[in-house]
């Protein structure tokens, strides 16, 4: 049975801009017809109704957010992450033991929201190596391209260094003596330009029309 029209669910976040990805065909943008890319935000803007401003820092500190920090601002990353996650087991056996003992004590709804925070504080964390990871990503994939282009320039030189040896023990291979037909060899490069300079000069020289050639024919036949 279908829901009524106030009960009808709905998605938490946006369907996908089908209309505005249809627009950009081959045909519209051959004909110029696709419409242009948005203007870079240069403000504050909405992002699934959070609000974020342009100068704001890629991992936004949790004061920004209006999150307790469990860790001082000078600090190792690998100590705190550590010590972090030791608190995190260490409320999550208390939140144990809470539900065991009294279930409906309001120290367990504390003690949740306490293990809310420790995750919170730990991916804040991990998100702070996001820049050096997309910096060693970055350097990965340049050294595997890098490492490409080498290999294929290195198969290049083997190739080239067979086909020069093939193309030697072809030529140690014939005979000193050997006729070959002339009409057979390919000419050189230069020979080929003296003969196109000849044929244009040649072309160049008989200014006798078709119908003049023609007449002088049959007259000679004559």
């Amino acid at each position: 049975m279908a829901l009524p029209a106030e009960t009808s669910p709905t998605s938490t976040w946006p369907l996908p801009p089908t209309q505005y990805i249809n627009l950009y065909t081959d045909d519209n943008i051959r004909r110029g017809r696709a419409p242009k890319p948005p203007l870079p935000i240069h403000n504050e803007y909405t992002m699934f109704g959070v609000p974020f401003n342009a100068d704001d820092a890629i991992i936004r500190p949790l004061e920004s957010q209006s999150i307790r920090r469990l860790y001082p601002q000078n600090f190792d990353h690998r100590r705190e992450l550590k010590k972090l996650n030791h608190s995190i087991l260490v409320n999550f056996l208390d939140l144990l033991d809470i539900l065991i003992k009294c279930p409906d004590s309001t120290k367990r709804t504390d003690k949740i929201e306490d293990i809310n925070i420790l995750f919170i504080n730990i991916h804040h964390l991990i998100n702070e190596f996001r820049p050096h990871q997309a910096r060693e990503t970055v350097r990965v994939m340049l050294e595997m391209q890098k490492r490409q282009r080498h290999q294929v320039a290195e198969r290049l030189e083997r190739q080239e260094d067979e086909v020069s040896r093939l193309v030697r023990e072809a030529l140690s291979s014939l005979p000193d003596n050997l006729d070959l037909d002339s009409s057979l060899l390919v000419p050189s490069p230069e020979e080929l330009q003296l003969s196109a300079r000849a044929d244009a000069a040649a072309t160049t020289d008989d200014k006798c029309s078709t119908l003049d050639r023609l007449m002088c024919n049959i007259v000679d036949a004559l």
